[in-house]
């Protein structure tokens, strides 16, 4: 599968997630807006761009994606003035990430297995536990 396969394919599933938690999800014309989507969540729009993500290492114990974009091979880190959030997809859970908790990549652990207190646990950005 082709990398821009993955990417419609990790939005289509970002937005199932997003209408079944009841959400009204819109999507930008022509492709060329730093969001992906646009989502109404009782009245209160937020701007989420999507992200494919893959596994940090073999065991699969955290994923990882990148939070920059690449527009004629230069990278672009989103900032709080155009995107919300990230949204990211895995082994059918989805993940709401606010962006200033991102850097030029993100990584959440599904446990506690890094050294570091900040490490991000997947659990903490289920889009379940978000949007509450």
């Amino acid at each position: 599968m082709n990398v821009n396969t993955k990417g419609n394919l990790t939005e289509l599933l970002v937005m199932t997630a997003a209408v079944q938690e009841g959400c009204i999800v819109s999507i930008p014309y022509g492709n060329c807006d730093k969001y992906d989507q646009v989502w109404d969540i009782n009245g209160k729009m937020i701007k989420v761009q999507v992200k494919t993500s893959r596994p940090k290492n073999e065991q699969e114990t955290a994923i990882i994606f990148n939070c920059y974009s690449v527009s004629n091979g230069k990278k672009h880190k989103y900032s709080k003035d155009e995107i919300d959030y990230f949204a990211t997809f895995w082994k059918n859970q989805c993940y709401l990430i606010p962006v200033e908790q991102c850097s030029t990549e993100k990584t959440l652990w599904f446990e506690l297995s890094c050294n570091n207190p900040k490490c991000a646990l997947a659990r903490d950005f289920l889009l379940t536990e978000v949007l509450k």
